[in-house]
């Protein structure tokens, strides 16, 4: 359902400023408040056996390894929430989508 929102959200986007009569290149408009979309700032993990009970064989993620410290982040989950913000082997990243 977060690919439904998404290509909702962008016709939206798309069909506004050809309603009002404004052109695209004009007018911008703001369809959620400043932070709508909360980051993921504490983020939780699930070991591989466990991750194979929720997410899909052909999930796709973003992978991280810095230092040996390995991370894999939900793209269906990013979706909703955009912003992964973590510390991976000692460094600070922010994992957007």
């Amino acid at each position: 359902m977060p690919q439904m929102r998404s290509v909702l959200l962008a016709l939206i986007i798309l069909a506004v400023p050809a309603l009002s009569g404004a052109s695209p290149e004009t007018e911008i408009r703001t369809l959620l408040p400043k932070d709508g979309i909360p980051a993921i700032d504490a983020p939780e993990y699930a070991s591989v056996k466990d991750a194979g009970g929720f997410m899909q064989p052909d999930e796709m993620v973003i992978g991280i390894n810095i230092k040996g410290d390995k991370r894999a982040y939900s793209v269906p989950l990013l979706s909703s929430h955009e912003i992964v913000n973590d510390v991976v082997g000692g460094s600070a990243v922010s994992v957007t989508w």
